[in-house]
């Protein structure tokens, strides 16, 4: 029986991303050969639930995932991380040498004060603007991560690293990830029955109004000692598959293209933001996460990237939350899938994230995350 040459190409393709995806992990696992070198003192994380570690488990709030099979390929099990493994900055923590970054409300004021590897601020359903998520329950704003954050800064250092300048040198050279800005559409714009932005605000000017709110809070950090950003745009927010099911008549491509249309109005601004930042805070680096149109490719022609599972969700999920439902037993072959969930991607896709941010060209700009910790 002969088998046609695209098709064996296509299977030795899906056998090297497995075998490479599977030694990244075991990276992750082991620990101790990525953290013997120690490339940044620390790594601080503010954001959504796409890098929330568990700060939503502490929260009343629906936006919350510690139960199975949530984590099911985490070495803690159910952490708290919207995934069944692995996030971005879980990834990155380990190339930089540094642990996983924990949650901030998870910590208490012993750990607070002796911690100085980095904390997670981020929060599920969190936005930029106050309001966004809220309808979900409590979430940690942009606004809150940030003023938690100065706590850290302005009490807990202190209490470890002693002195102001030993804070300053330890807080230039630390990485600060930023990844927002999701919920504020998912969470607000997108929904008229809840929230009254889009009634008020037309697509530029809530564009405009994210961005102008979002550079005060980078500003803010820039002001309480960070030099180092990796600012991450949103991804194609209209081919999640919580999106492609909430719209009527069904789109005739994979993905909402209206919405789409709306985060490339956002990505746009981060890109001017970034350079306007880099340009006016005095010995800053803004590094720009550029996810878009790979992830856009992927779920227009997920099979050309070797995800056999589509653009389906990995898990049975909830029709009121888009979230999996609680106990039930996932795909099989997780690496397969694009999605996990409704909302979140599968432990792969952060994996190509964070490997494309971490030591390529093309993913972060204008300098990957490994020279921006060793610059």
């Amino acid at each position: 029986m002969k088998f046609p040459f695209a098709l064996i190409l296509l299977s030795l393709f899906l056998l090297i991303q497995t075998y490479q995806f599977s030694l990244a992990s075991q990276d992750l696992v082991l620990g101790s050969a990525v953290r013997a070198n120690k490339l940044a003192p620390a790594l601080y994380v503010f954001g959504d639930s796409l890098v929330d570690s568990g700060n939503n488990n502490y929260l009343k709030t629906l936006a919350k995932v510690n139960y199975t099979p949530y984590g099911i390929d985490f070495p803690n099990g159910a952490s708290g991380r919207f995934t069944n493994g692995y996030t971005t900055v879980d990834y990155l923590a380990a190339w930089l040498g540094l642990p996983f970054v924990p949650p901030y409300l998870g910590l208490s004021e012993v750990q607070k004060s002796k911690i100085t590897t980095g904390i997670n601020y981020a929060s599920g359903a969190a936005g930029i603007l106050p309001e966004s998520g809220t309808a979900t329950g409590d979430n940690l704003s942009l606004e809150e991560q940030v003023n938690y954050f100065k706590q850290t800064v302005q009490i807990d250092l202190l209490k470890s690293l002693k002195t102001r300048t030993k804070i300053s040198t330890y807080m230039a050279k630390s990485i600060f990830v930023v990844v927002i800005g999701n919920n504020d559409y998912i969470n607000n714009y997108l929904q008229p029955t809840r929230y009254n932005s889009s009634k008020i605000y037309t697509p530029q000017q809530y564009g405009a109004l994210l961005i102008s709110t979002l550079k005060q809070h980078l500003t803010s950090v820039y002001n309480l000692g960070a030099r180092k950003f990796v600012v991450f745009e949103l991804g194609p927010i209209g081919c999640l598959p919580s999106i492609v099911n909430s719209v009527t008549p069904k789109p005739v491509t994979p993905c909402v293209e209206g919405v789409n249309s709306l985060i490339e109005i956002f990505n746009l601004g981060i890109t001017n933001m970034v350079q306007e930042l880099t340009s006016t805070l005095k010995g800053s680096t803004f590094v720009h996460g550029d996810i878009f149109e790979k992830t856009y490719q992927q779920d227009i022609n997920p099979l050309k990237y070797g995800f056999t599972g589509g653009n389906t969700p990995c898990c049975s999920i909830s029709n009121a939350s888009s979230l999996c439902l609680s106990n039930q037993t996932p795909c099989k072959n997780r690496n397969a899938y694009l999605h996990w969930d409704g909302y979140h991607p599968t432990q792969r896709v952060n994996y190509e994230i964070a490997n494309g941010c971490f030591r390529g060209s093309s993913t972060c700009f204008p300098i990957n995350v490994h020279k921006l910790a060793c610059i």
